[in-house]
């Protein structure tokens, strides 16, 4: 069982703050995530909804859900879960989102994860996952800037 790491950067020109509220909101992951069409929250946190030691499940149409616990946020800049349960075969999985504002007024997503896997292929799948992650929100938040200005 070794380590393995993801370091995923992706750009959006939408705003900080619009940016963390769609990868904060669990239950609109659904909406904009081809691969997640069940999400909610198990358990709100502190603040309620998305704050620490928040809960969500996430996952596809069938199947197990994947629990994700939330373990820091500091709005909008940071917000980290670790993998509770779930379908994919890891141990020990810690995801750090960072978000960063850019000199435009856009937004770099910087989501970064360790874990320890035992099955091959998991790591690369799991990787390509995350990246589809970040650039659904990034043009989600996008999609939103450009609907609250129309």
């Amino acid at each position: 069982m070794g380590i393995h790491t993801y370091d995923i950067t992706v750009t959006s020109t939408a705003p900080i703050d619009v940016v963390f509220e769609v990868i904060a909101d669990a239950p609109g992951w659904s909406r904009w995530n081809r691969s997640i069409s069940r999400a909610t929250w198990d358990t709100e946190g502190d603040p309620a909804p998305w704050g620490v030691g928040a809960v969500r499940a996430l996952g596809a149409n069938r199947g197990p859900l994947s629990l994700e616990k939330i373990v820091a946020v500091d709005a909008p800049n940071h917000l980290a879960y670790v993998i509770v349960s779930g379908p994919m075969p890891v141990k020990s999985y810690r995801a750090d989102v960072r978000l960063t504002v850019r000199p435009d007024g856009g937004t770099d997503i910087s989501w970064k994860g360790t874990w320890s896997a035992w099955v091959p292929g998991v790591s690369s799948l799991l990787t390509k996952m995350v990246r589809g992650f970040a650039e659904g929100a990034a043009r989600e938040a996008e999609r939103l800037q450009e609907e609250s200005t129309n």
